[in-house]
């Protein structure tokens, strides 16, 4: 039998049960594809993250992440989850920033007052087409006039196509059709009304066994890219993700120089050990 320190995080919320869940498992280089899948399956979490040496001489650990149903080379939640993790089960990087390898390269991750955050990865941009856009306001039980803006949005995960709404009452009005959303994985954004937000998000991926995140990294990061380029946001904002899940998730968005950085708190909520 194999024993490994387990953890288990909240993201993006400083507040217990308010964020998106991590499972984090450390020291799993022992562990196969097919047992890190296994567990990932059973931990029935977005994502299950998994730490292990890095390969590279510049990296301070390795992750790879696994949703219940496949892994995947980024993801935003489980990298700040997994680098909160690795802090904190004494972790020292080498350098000023810490750098984490995934399947989607190196990517740099930045301490800061009660928050990390991570160098958003490049997104290609691309035009929605019709047939796609029709497809999105079906599946969202809303006119195609309500969307006011799309882009599809790839940075290294499996593509968003994201979609524009024109205030923050539409966006939690929304009652998806996940049968008509098929695999399409649908990133929701509009101007908030509430003092101190900026965006609402929402996130819909029923494709991957995960009909709406709590608080998705991968997209905000997407969709920063995209509404800062577009001047469409300012440099510096801060997104609301999860309310009508009954979570608080807190997103905040920097853009620095050319890198854009995506940042969060993390608390832990469980400790102990994972045998198999």
């Amino acid at each position: 039998m194999l024993r490994f320190t387990y953890r288990q995080l909240d993201v993006f919320s400083a507040t217990p049960l308010k964020g998106n869940p991590l499972a984090v498992v450390h020291h799993a280089d022992a562990l196969t594809k097919p047992e890190m899948q296994a567990i990932a399956h059973w931990t029935n979490l977005s994502e299950t993250a998994f730490l292990l040496a890095p390969g590279s001489e510049r990296a301070d650990y390795k992750v790879r992440i696994f949703t219940p149903a496949r892994e995947i080379p980024f993801a935003g939640h489980p990298t700040l989850g997994s680098c909160a993790a690795w802090l904190e089960a004494g972790g020292v990087p080498k350098g000023d920033e810490i750098v984490q390898e995934c399947g989607a390269g190196l990517i740099r991750i930045r301490p800061g007052s009660g928050r990390l955050a991570f160098a958003a990865p490049p997104t290609v941009q691309r035009e929605v087409d019709a047939e796609t856009l029709a497809q999105i306001a079906l599946s969202l039980r809303i006119p195609l006039d309500a969307i006011t803006a799309a882009r599809w949005l790839h940075n290294a995960t499996p593509s968003w196509v994201a979609v524009m709404l024109r205030s923050r009452v539409e966006v939690l009005a929304l009652k998806p059709d996940f049968a008509a959303m098929g695999a399409l994985m649908v990133g929701v954004v509009a101007p908030s009304d509430v003092a101190g937000l900026d965006y609402e998000v929402r996130a819909f991926a029923p494709g991957d066994g995960i009909p709406e995140d709590p608080v998705t990294g991968s997209l905000n990061a997407g969709l920063a890219q995209w509404l800062i380029s577009a001047g469409i946001a300012p440099p510096r904002y801060i997104a609301a993700q999860g309310t009508c899940l009954g979570r608080e998730g807190r997103v905040f968005v920097e853009r620095a120089g050319e890198d854009i950085w995506i940042g969060g708190a993390s608390v832990t909520t469980i400790t102990g050990h994972l045998t198999i």
